[in-house]
């Protein structure tokens, strides 16, 4: 019989209400073989929306790296569609990590030619922009949209986030001419299979696009490269608060 691997799937912001929800996705695609561990920081921003968030929402990834490592998991998952402290995580990992945003774009150009993205606030799409250009898929993507409430919002037990996710996404099939749609949010993720029915088209959630990448990572033997830039960390004394992360 196989060994269980273990996933690590980070909320890098701190509601543990989003990190139920994002924890429920990934276990409905995780394969019998594979545990889901959901984890956020226990300190740092309620919400990411932004560049600020992100800068202090990273550091929270990496500790969460860190304990993960040494608690042995096969990989991790950054669960916030800004895929915060990706590259740093890569060098404190010793299993692969993948952030939700790369996932979901990767995923959309196997299925389609051509998707386009629904997110939170429109001061997100310029992140999801930059995104777009450093995966190399900004050719890709049809257009961007936002449904102009916060992050929060999906977690408040209204709908009404949920119905506006909804309806954007069946204006971007209907205005964009799209194959595929991705969801631009971890806090969306329970909402891609009831959506892919109802469009008829592929939509996609980072958070299970990245659980299934890892998966296959691991199963392929593939670790994160520590040849070159993705090395390990270079060994130094770390001062003040950034001493846990030695």
């Amino acid at each position: 019989m196989k060994e269980k691997q273990i996933i690590q799937v980070i909320n890098p912001n701190v509601s543990a209400a989003m990190t139920e929800t994002i924890g429920a996705a990934a276990r409905a695609v995780a394969g019998p073989q594979t545990e889901i561990v959901a984890v956020n920081p226990s300190q740092g921003a309620p919400s990411i929306e932004g560049h600020f968030d992100e800068a202090i929402a990273a550091i929270g990834v990496l500790e969460q790296i860190k304990a993960g490592r040494e608690q042995g998991v096969c990989g991790h998952v950054i669960a916030c569609f800004g895929d915060p402290g990706l590259l740093a995580a890569r060098e404190l990992a010793q299993g692969p990590v993948i952030g939700i945003a790369e996932a979901a774009m990767h995923m959309a150009t196997m299925v389609a030619t051509r998707f386009s993205i629904v997110t939170t606030l429109p001061r997100t799409l310029i992140i999801a922009r930059h995104l777009l250009r450093q995966y190399g898929f900004e050719h890709h993507c049809a257009a961007l949209h936002a449904i102009d409430l916060p992050v929060l919002a999906l977690e408040d037990g209204s709908g009404l986030a949920q119905q506006k996710v909804r309806e954007r996404c069946l204006a971007a099939k209907k205005e964009d001419g799209s194959g595929a749609i991705v969801l631009g949010c971890g806090g969306m993720a329970t909402l891609a299979r009831e959506l892919t029915c109802e469009l008829g088209i592929p939509v996609i959630d980072g958070v299970g696009a990245a659980v299934k990448m890892v998966e296959s990572l691991v199963a392929l033997g593939l670790t994160t490269s520590k040849h070159g830039d993705l090395d390990f960390p270079v060994r130094k004394s770390l001062s003040g608060q950034f001493d846990r992360l030695n």
